[in-house]
């Protein structure tokens, strides 16, 4: 069986994820920038000092990899930052693109070579880069780099499916995490669902927006 890296894995969904895939017998690589005390514990291969929005940094990453066999992928990190109309904050609005949209699109091509056929990516992305479901505006930045990553995963899973690679875009629902305040469901909960929703993944539901907890496909 081959490798599960996911990106993002120092804490919150991301730390629940490599927990419980460890648990389940995964062999998982957690990257990060920075590692916790809580990953550290797990016992899990940390890499850390990636920040997935560097080039060098990704590249870095997939030589330290060199000769591993990955079957799954989860583009898991990523940053949410508060934008009002009235005060825009351009920089904060690219650093989202950066990390959000550009980095898993970074990340999966650079770690490609790697993959084992049939492997897997997962993409954590988020209902609020849903144009038809936006009832509510502002976050410019967060909402226009999910839906950017959408795109991206859409054109992953089109040009992966030849290899035997499917895509999978998955919307955790609202995860009591720093990012969010602590407001939502536990993150444990959050990465139980993702990880049925990836275990369930195929070529055949390839470049679908899901909502992981109750399996909906989800607008664009």
């Amino acid at each position: 069986m081959g490798a599960i890296v996911i990106t993002g894995a120092n804490r919150g969904i991301g730390l629940e994820l490599a927990r419980q895939l460890k648990a389940r017998g995964g062999d998982i690589i957690a990257v990060c920038r920075s590692p916790s005390a809580e990953l550290q514990a797990l016992g899990v291969r940390v890499e850390s000092g990636i920040d997935v929005s560097d080039a060098s940094a990704v590249s870095e990453l997939a030589k330290r990899l060199s000769g591993a066999s990955i079957d799954l992928l989860i583009n898991n990190a990523g940053i949410l930052r508060g934008d009002k109309l009235d005060a825009p904050n351009f920089d904060s609005i690219a650093e989202q693109f950066s990390v959000n949209a550009m980095a898993p699109l970074r990340v999966t091509t650079a770690l490609l070579p790697l993959m084992s056929k049939d492997a897997k990516v997962a993409i954590v992305t988020s209902r609020m880069g849903s144009i038809a479901d936006n009832g509510s505006g502002g976050h410019y930045g967060y909402r226009m780099s999910k839906a950017a990553v959408n795109a991206a995963g859409m054109s992953l899973a089109r040009d992966l499916a030849s290899r035997g690679i499917a895509v999978g875009l998955f919307h955790p629902g609202m995860v009591a995490t720093e990012m969010t305040g602590r407001n939502g469901i536990p993150p444990q909960d959050a990465a139980r669902d993702l990880i049925t929703r990836i275990n369930a993944l195929a070529l055949e539901t390839s470049g679908k927006f899901v909502h992981a907890g109750t399996g909906e496909e989800l607008p664009w």
